[in-house]
């Protein structure tokens, strides 16, 4: 679908690591030092896709490409593409994607070059056409411009909020899903309104459901699924807990979910 403008050719002079995920079923090449290093929202973020899902996952803003491998890892029959605008982390994307270590998930991943916020003509001459996709996966930047921000460029385009982000973010996300196609997010709690706003008229039957560190702590991240031109109302489910009252092993079912043997909202 996309042809990419990468260029690989320097990206061994920079120190990378090979990180295997779902216990080995894939893995990224990620930046050793800089920029965005994928961990556990990424997995669970692809948790929002359900087991028996068989079509086209767009993963904006994809990194090396984390939550969008980890759903089609997961729901072998699904295909994903990984839009990404850094040229930095592109390289590493496409190093992910070619990689020997991932035989499952070969001639069912492709990358784009693109700016998800870009709107219009210039959208579609991206490679980002109107209905492409069957779900829309994001894990945007998140943390806002008053957080303490990483020294590194790379790493900070990755993290920090922009004004509007989540506006621009899923103005793109509802043009280029398919009517009835499926979106999934994950952001910080206080984000929350900003969030339900952008989706208003755009997205409904939003399943929300917050992710706690422990049974008795407050939630440290929310996951949205919600439905495109859906008219359900939205519903507020049962929370993910990561770990136990102490001890820093994950619970039976947050192993599950970030290790791909569930999804995440039990389909």
């Amino acid at each position: 679908m996309a042809e990419s403008r990468v260029d690989d050719s320097d990206v061994n002079d920079e120190p990378h690591t090979l990180d295997a995920f779902h216990r080995g079923s894939f893995h990224l090449v990620q930046p050793a030092s800089r920029g965005h290093r994928a961990g556990m929202d990424a997995m669970m973020l692809a948790a929002c896709v359900p087991s028996s899902f068989g079509g086209h996952i767009a993963d904006l803003g994809a990194g090396s490409g984390a939550a969008g491998l980890a759903a089609i890892s997961r729901c072998m029959q699904a295909h994903v593409t990984l839009i990404e605008n850094s040229d930095a982390m592109a390289r590493f994307a496409r190093l992910t994607i070619a990689h020997e270590a991932n035989t499952r998930i070969h001639g069912r991943a492709e990358l784009l070059v693109a700016d998800v916020t870009l709107t219009g003509k210039a959208r579609l001459a991206a490679g980002l056409a109107d209905n492409g996709f069957d779900y829309v996966l994001m894990n945007p930047p998140f943390n806002a411009a008053v957080d303490r921000a990483s020294p590194d460029a790379l790493r900070r385009a990755a993290h920090v909020m922009d004004d509007d982000l989540f506006e621009r973010w899923l103005r793109t996300a509802a043009a280029i899903v398919r009517p009835r196609g499926g979106l999934g997010l994950i952001a910080r709690p206080q984000s929350l309104p900003e969030i339900l706003s952008a989706m208003e008229g755009r997205f409904g039957n939003a399943q929300i459901m917050p992710v706690l560190p422990r049974p008795s702590e407050n939630a440290i991240r929310i996951i949205v699924r919600a439905v495109l031109g859906s008219r359900a109302p939205l519903s507020l489910v049962p929370p993910l807990i990561l770990h136990g009252d102490t001890g820093e092993a994950l619970s039976e079912r947050a192993d599950a979910i970030c290790n791909g043997k569930a999804s995440l909202f039990g389909d």
